[in-house]
């Protein structure tokens, strides 16, 4: 299977799904149907208009051209922030002013599309669709059109090449945004694909935010390849319209100005429409009330599903402008959550409103339409009549658990009681117990499920691992016996999600915060979280029992690392968050800050690069918020139940190549959370929750480790850490050697180097990790070597800010932590790109075999690939040259040392072919057309060197004038070309046997070069 085979299939797939398909060149200018002016136009404004037209037959030609206009002219000074402003008009329309008959100036919408009637709209997907900026160009596999603007990208690579991967596609995207800006205005989708393996993302996407698509039919099941999965499902026009009007969110950072555009994964968008659906079924009277419960696990989204599930609510006629009542149980979770819905007020088409005690939101409830409300459940109270008894109320409860919420007694109670005819819908990222019938009673059964073991597998989340570093309460039996009750006791009481009493807490809290166990504590976490940060980067959370507890550690902290510490909110690697005033002392205020300067504080941790890395907390940030970076967590707080389950969460958030969150148990959580899990299994939850460290991550690592040292089997590395420089140059030269003397050893051994990398990082700093330390540096030091020197792709990994796994180097090994290749095998690379004679023979004298052998290879493969780029005839003779003797080495028709001959006479070969080209007189274009005639052996018999290069200057003349963007995908063009160069062979006397070989060879030349100014 090819590339063009892929696009093929897909576009196949795109008219099954309803849309018209062209190919790029047909409807570009100098086409047989032009629809667009210039190639640095992207909109199709004749088909905007005829939809436009069509859409909104009540307006008069004025107020059509007053929308195409607007649309037309961005009036943002950055791509993203004129995405946005499209979005507003695609989702909401364009306000437009237009004269009456009689005079009067009357204000009105334009629709830009039709959502309540796909068919009335224009749908088209062009093929190798070309777009020019400046002196640039690019071509895009795939743009699809929505009335003739372009709503989205799709990039596709060859399955079977595998250096054309998912994130090759992904660079592309990324080169035509910086590139072909204005082709993104308009965008709403970018798709990356190879036909198997496909990702959706949005313009502002990452490559850790693309998110694989699956079927929205069936939750459990896949037919067909994902590409189809995601053209036939999604960009079906009923389909596409609700996804882009009700599951495209943009969110600006209010410190730092930056817009990220989310787009729903397909778990969301299929919750957002199958709560709809129950929600619109269940409404009163003819329902009960019951919208159902969504079940997506912690880190996949759940506020945004939410916020999406509100705004198509708010759109929904069944629903005559509903009032949409947001509970949760916590004041901080209040404030996160109707922080992600004030940021997306755009897509609620109204500005949400936190209830700030009883009687305000007595007062909110009651109101004839409308409205997206914010509140505790404790801000319910008993009242003698009903807030409102309209039936059009949906109530959007957040980790809707019967422990949380009181439904027999209490504020849940009498929200019903002041809501008897809202319908009820329940948000959880852990599942309900199988015995809360109270909970089932209020919000029904379970409406969407998307459990732990589909978000790791789409990389939604990161997997969790556990590790008990039990620190002792009590110095004898008889106080641990009864710290132990107080721990029993406390989590019992909050998995029913009440207050434990104070003749438990108070004397735990002062076994839990006694000055000689804080120092423990203190040192553990220092010790600890150095270690991690030499092995993963990112953040830590400290959860402790108290503000008083979360104070003394701090101080614990400091002593031992005093530049931790810092007065100022802007700076400091440690801070602790909490509530509190002034009036509570000066120790207190030190700590205690406003809201505001909270939020501050998690733009600082929520930023990777930012120094706040570790952050003390007693109750806040436990649930509803995320921090990407963060991957440690220690734990000195009793939890239980679904309060524990989403307080370990915070570690379980995607960022780059974060291989998993860490859970370090101090107080000794090992019942509660293995009670915690049998929940989750009891209710048909899939994965596992949370692995062990000792027992899953260990053996995982050791594993690689193995395989790895396996593989270098041989090579001595023991003292690789503690050797001289010079020492350390030969064995990085030694082990590199032996990686390209394996079979496909390269692959094989980034691809081990890799995964013992990640599982280094989640074992680090337990005593098998440090075991093999030492190991690693080495082979992470063969493996950067390599990928400076020799690595056949462009290193396609994550920004620096988003590679969470470090390389485990001392500066001892390399100032920059990356050993040179070249300086460690005696070479020296001045000139390498233009194969010196003096490199060459450096090669030739070198006693790593293996390594100079790669590394001929590689130079050559290097050489040829840019030939490729300009001269076709050349190039080819080339490869053909390499291929044939890397052929006979892998046949063992010739060895080592004789294959390192034969490429550096071709070496010389190549490099000597070159500079006589330059010493022609001809360009480079020129001289490819030369090679071109002068390929055929009978040709160069008959016909003088001089007449050669006239040809081939006239050629390049000739062909220059008539070619234009996309000339290679007009058969009219090339038809022409094709005689053109046919009369000029004749004119010439080139022999008319070769002539149509010639006139082959020269097209696909000239196309070569096409192709190359088209990338």
């Amino acid at each position: 299977m090819s590339e063009a085979a892929v696009e093929q299939a897909a576009l196949g797939w795109f008219e099954s799904a309803g849309f018209s398909t062209f190919r790029g060149p047909e409807i570009s200018p100098g086409g047989d149907d032009p629809l667009r002016g210039s190639y640095e136009q992207t909109v199709l404004e004749t088909r905007l208009e005829a939809a436009l037209v069509a859409i909104n037959s009540h307006l008069p030609d004025e107020a059509i051209h007053d929308a195409m206009r607007v649309v037309t002219r961005p009036p943002e000074p950055t791509l993203i922030r004129n995405n946005r402003w499209f979005h507003r008009l695609l989702a909401d329309g364009v306000d437009v002013e237009y004269r009456t008959p009689n005079g009067d100036v009357r204000g009105d919408k334009a629709w830009l599309v039709d959502f309540d009637e796909p068919a009335r709209n224009d749908f088209v997907t062009v093929q190798q669709f070309t777009v020019k900026a400046g002196n640039q160009s690019r071509r895009v596999d795939l743009v699809a059109f929505l009335n003739g603007l372009p709503i989205a990208c799709v990039e596709l690579k060859d399955p079977t090449d595998e250096r054309a991967d998912l994130w090759t596609a992904f660079a592309q995207l990324e080169d035509y945004k910086a590139t072909i800006p204005q082709l993104f205005l308009y965008n709403e989708l970018m798709v990356i694909s190879d036909g198997l393996l496909t990702r959706l993302g949005s313009v502002t996407s990452g490559r850790d935010r693309y998110a694989p698509w699956r079927s929205l039919l069936e939750a459990n099941t896949e037919s067909g390849s994902a590409l189809e999965v995601l053209i036939t499902e999604l960009f079906d026009p009923p389909a596409l319209l609700d996804y882009l009007r009700h599951c495209v969110v943009f969110e600006e950072d209010q410190q730092s100005g930056s817009i990220t555009k989310k787009v729903a994964g397909y778990h969301q968008f299929r919750a957002v429409r199958k709560a709809r659906r129950s929600v619109t079924e269940a409404l009163r009277p003819a329902g009960d009330g019951r919208g159902g419960v969504v079940w997506h696990t912690q880190g996949s989204g759940k506020s945004l599903t939410m916020l999406m599930l509100a705004g198509t609510l708010v759109t929904d006629p069944a629903l005559e402008n509903p009032t949409i009542v947001v509970v949760t149980d916590r004041n901080d979770l209040d404030d996160q959550l109707f922080g992600t819905f004030a940021s997306g007020r755009a897509l609620l088409r109204q500005t949400p409103e936190q209830a700030i005690d009883r009687d305000d939101l007595a007062a909110k409830l009651n109101r004839a339409s409308g409205g997206v409300v914010f509140t505790t459940i404790q801000k319910f109270e008993s009242r003698p009549t009903p807030a409102s008894e309209r039936t059009n109320i949906v109530v959007l409860a957040d980790e809707a658990h019967r422990s949380q919420y009181g439904f027999l007694q209490g504020g849940a109670r009498w929200m019903r009681e002041a809501l008897p005819n809202a319908t009820y819908v329940g948000f959880t990222g852990t599942p309900l117990e199988r015995d809360d019938r109270s909970t089932r009673a209020v919000f029904g059964s379970d409406v969407d499920v998307y459990d732990i073991r589909r978000a790791v597998d789409d990389h939604a989340t990161v997997p969790i691992y556990y590790e008990m570093r039990l620190i002792r309460l009590a110095p004898n039996e008889a106080g641990m016996a009864a710290a132990d009750r107080q721990l029993t006791a406390i989590a019992e009481a909050n998995r029913e999600g009440k207050s434990p009493p104070a003749d438990v807490t108070v004397p735990l809290e002062l076994l839990v915060g006694s000055q000689m166990r804080l120092k423990t504590v203190a040192a553990e976490i220092v010790e600890h979280f150095e270690e991690r940060r030499t092995a993963i980067e990112g953040k830590a959370l400290a959860v402790t029992m108290s503000r008083q507890i979360a104070m003394d550690l701090y101080d614990e902290l400091v002593e031992l690392r005093p530049d931790w510490h810092s007065d100022e909110d802007s700076e400091g690697f440690v801070k602790v968050v909490m509530t509190g005033s002034s009036s509570e002392g000066e120790r207190v205020a030190a700590h205690a800050r406003t809201k505001a300067r909270r939020e501050r504080l998690a733009s600082r941790f929520k930023d990777p690069e930012d120094d706040l890395r570790l952050v003390l907390v007693c109750d806040m940030w436990l649930t509803g918020f995320d921090c990407p970076p963060l991957h440690t967590m220690y734990l000195d707080k009793p939890l239980a139940g679904h309060n524990l389950m989403q307080a370990i969460a915070r570690v379980n958030r995607v960022f780059g190549d974060k291989p998993g969150g860490v859970v370090v148990d101090f107080l000794g959580v090992a019942d509660e959370l293995r009670d915690a899990v049998q929940t989750y299994t009891q209710a048909g939850g899939q994965g596992t929750p949370v692995a062990r460290i000792q027992e899953d991550a260990v053996p995982l690592m050791l594993r690689d480790f193995e395989s790895l040292r396996d593989f270098f089997d041989g090579v001595d590395h023991a003292d690789f850490v503690s050797a001289t420089s010079e020492e350390q140059l030969t064995a990085v030269a030694s082990g590199a050697d032996h990686v390209f003397a394996q079979p496909e050893g390269q692959r094989r051994f980034l691809k081990l180097v890799a995964s013992l990398s990640k599982a280094f990082a989640l074992c680090v700093p337990h005593p098998e990790a440090e075991a093999i330390r030492d190991d690693l540096v080495y082979f992470q030091s063969v493996r950067a070597a390599i990928r400076k020197r020799l690595s056949d792709t462009v290193d396609r990994g994550v920004p620096d800010a988003r590679a969470a796994v470090r390389q485990v180097i001392s500066d001892a090994i390399a100032a920059e932590g990356v050993i040179d290749l070249f300086e460690a095998a005696g070479l020296d690379a001045q000139n390498v790109a233009v194969l010196s004679e003096d490199f060459l023979h450096q090669l030739a004298m070198m006693p790593q075999r293996n390594l100079a052998l790669e590394t001929l290879r590689k130079l050559l493969n290097d050489q040829i690939r840019i030939r490729e780029r300009v001269n076709l005839v050349q190039a080819k003779g080339f490869r053909e040259s390499l291929e044939s003797v890397l052929t006979q080495y892998t046949n063992r028709a010739i060895s080592t040392a004789q294959i390192i001959e034969e490429l550096i006479a071709l070496a010389r070969f190549v490099r000597e072919t070159i500079e006589s080209g330059k010493e022609s007189g001809l360009n480079e274009e020129e001289l490819a057309f030369y090679d071109a005639l002068a390929d055929n052996e009978s040709a160069r018999q008959v016909i003088e060197d001089d007449t050669l290069r006239l040809i081939a200057r006239e050629l390049t003349e000739r062909i220059r004038a008539k070619s234009s963007l996309d000339w290679t995908e007009r058969e009219t063009v090339r038809a022409d070309m094709r005689r053109t160069v046919r009369r000029l062979l004749a004119k010439h006397g080139y022999p008319p046997d070769a002539q149509e070989s010639a006139t082959r060879l020269v097209i696909s030349q000239a196309e070569l070069v096409a192709r190359h100014l088209a990338m």
